[in-house]
């Protein structure tokens, strides 16, 4: 049996400096060195979540870390989801479940933060007792002074669970002298001694010539620099935020399947694409421009969380019209999720679930309505394809709404679930939606979205393996961060006795 190991904390001078993916590559370190790691974010602001085995919601870069240490998905290990909703507002998710949506400034208020306060500490305390060790993951900057008495996912966190804590600094941002000496010395005393080691991120250029500074921050700050971490390209681990999908917008390309993801405002569950951003069939794009929209062969509603916002947004912009102008010349058009409830005939939000709209016509391109409900459906599934064709296959849900066919349409469901429920819609074989999550990453169903458009590829292409993909990159993440940090001396301050 393996040495027990304290915690381990990936805390950051600022927000997009690299915990997740540090985090992530602890995660398959531990895991290949023989111990049973699990990853734990306290609180986590995301649209992009996931469904867990047990049919609850987190975060999708918790699930992310869980995969790559190897264990299934757990609410425990991000028991507080928020979902923003606008600039100010969000749906708040505790162990899984909406509790309803706040605003942001009530959301931080010091009152009413014990409960949310005692649910977290309790799910990290079930974690710890099943795993060695819990990576935890912190929110922003370490030293949110402003915050620290509504607090749930940094210090206070770390303290809980009696965690190293490692400072991140993201370098290529500039002022990382600053941003690590500075996060420390805002920490109160007491605090600042949990703060075991410092890893510098996201290094351009020769290592040689940052080996004075990295001596200079430890003697600034008293604690050893464990590593410093270059940038790299060429290694493929799913992206938390959207933020970086409008760079991924590129012009049609001669001889492949061109596939255009429409870029809503408000996309959630872009992971949905990963698999396609891979297929040497495919060239994937996002793209809210109606020139590009009409150079794709296949066309992509994705998911959103605001679906009658992103709607009315989509008539505003002229890519309602877009897609079905390319309809109509040949392209495939695919819904999923807040997609598929696009392409339908109506929506109606009787409730006020998404705002004050109570109804809107959809595109028209299915014969379904939805109407907005105020329970939420979260829950992997199994499914076939409705044809007989393609095998056993598997996603997850995670959507508001229930979407049922127009009396006398001649409905046919795109799939069938294995409890032999329907699922989504199929007017032809270029034209389809179904609320599945993870849809993509079945072969068989690439497949049948290609088939209309095989002609156009150069040469034969095998069906991408994305399981034994996202394999290798956790691998090779891991090969990658052991080179460049201190993994003994990490294994030293995590087995030290207090």
């Amino acid at each position: 049996m393996k040495e027990r190991l304290h915690p381990v904390m990936l805390a950051g001078t600022g927000s997009d400096v690299g915990k997740s993916i540090l985090a992530t590559a602890l995660c398959r370190i531990f895991k290949q060195d023989g111990y049973t790691p699990a990853p734990f974010k306290a609180q986590n602001m995301a649209l992009n979540s996931f469904a867990t085995p047990d049919g609850l919601e987190i975060g999708r870069a918790q699930a992310v870390q869980a995969e790559a240490a190897g264990v299934p998905c757990h609410t425990d290990m991000n028991p507080l989801l928020l979902k923003p909703q606008s600039d100010h507002t969000s749906q708040v998710v505790l162990n899984g479940r909406p509790i309803g949506n706040r605003d942001a400034y009530d959301y931080f208020r010091k009152e009413g933060r014990s409960e949310l306060r005692e649910a977290v500490y309790a799910a990290y305390d079930r974690l710890a007792a099943r795993f060695n060790p819990v990576v935890m993951e912190g929110a922003g900057s370490l030293a949110e002074i402003n915050l620290r008495d509504s607090d749930l996912v940094n210090v206070p966190m770390a303290l809980h669970a009696g965690a190293d804590i490692l400072l991140v600094g993201d370098i290529d941002r500039g002022g990382v002298f600053a941003s690590v000496y500075g996060s420390i010395m805002l920490l109160r005393p007491e605090e600042r001694k949990y703060v075991k080691g410092i890893l510098i991120n996201k290094f351009r250029g020769d290592l040689r010539l940052f080996e004075e500074g990295r001596k200079m921050l430890e003697d600034l700050c008293g604690i050893p620099v464990l590593g410093v971490v270059p940038y790299y390209h060429d290694i493929h681990i799913e992206e938390e935020d959207s933020v970086a999908l409008a760079a991924k917008s590129a012009a049609a390309q001669r001889g492949k399947v061109n596939v255009a993801v429409v870029l809503l405002r408000h996309i959630s569950n872009f992971t949905d694409f990963g698999v396609l951003e891979r297929d040497p069939r495919v060239h994937l794009f996002y793209s809210n421009n109606v020139d590009e929209l009409a150079k794709a062969d296949v066309i992509i509603l994705p998911g959103t969380k605001s679906t009658l916002d992103d709607l009315y947004e989509l008539r505003r912009n002229g890519v309602a019209q877009a897609v079905l102008r390319a309809r109509r010349e040949g392209a495939s058009v695919l819904g999923i999720c807040g997609g598929y409830q696009m392409m339908g005939v109506q929506i109606r939000d009787p409730h006020h679930v998404e705002g004050s709209i109570e109804a809107m016509p959809g595109l028209g391109l299915l014969p379904m309505t939805t109407a907005m409900l105020p329970g939420k459906v979260t829950r992997q599934v199994h499914f076939t394809l409705s044809d007989g064709t393609g095998g056993p296959m598997e996603g997850y849900e995670i959507h508001m709404g229930e979407t049922l066919p127009e009396e006398g349409s001649g409905y046919a469901p795109l799939n069938r679930l294995e409890d032999g429920q329907p699922d989504g819609c199929i007017v032809d074989e270029k034209c389809m939606g179904s609320y599945i999550h993870g849809i993509l990453d079945n072969p068989a169903f690439i497949d049948k979205l290609l088939a209309p458009h095989v002609e156009k590829l150069t040469e034969a292409a095998a069906a991408f393996d994305y399981h034994a993909f996202k394999e290798e990159q956790y691998d090779r993440l891991a090969d990658h961060v052991r080179r460049y940090v201190d993994i003994p001396l990490l294994y030293k301050i995590l087995s030290e006795e207090r």
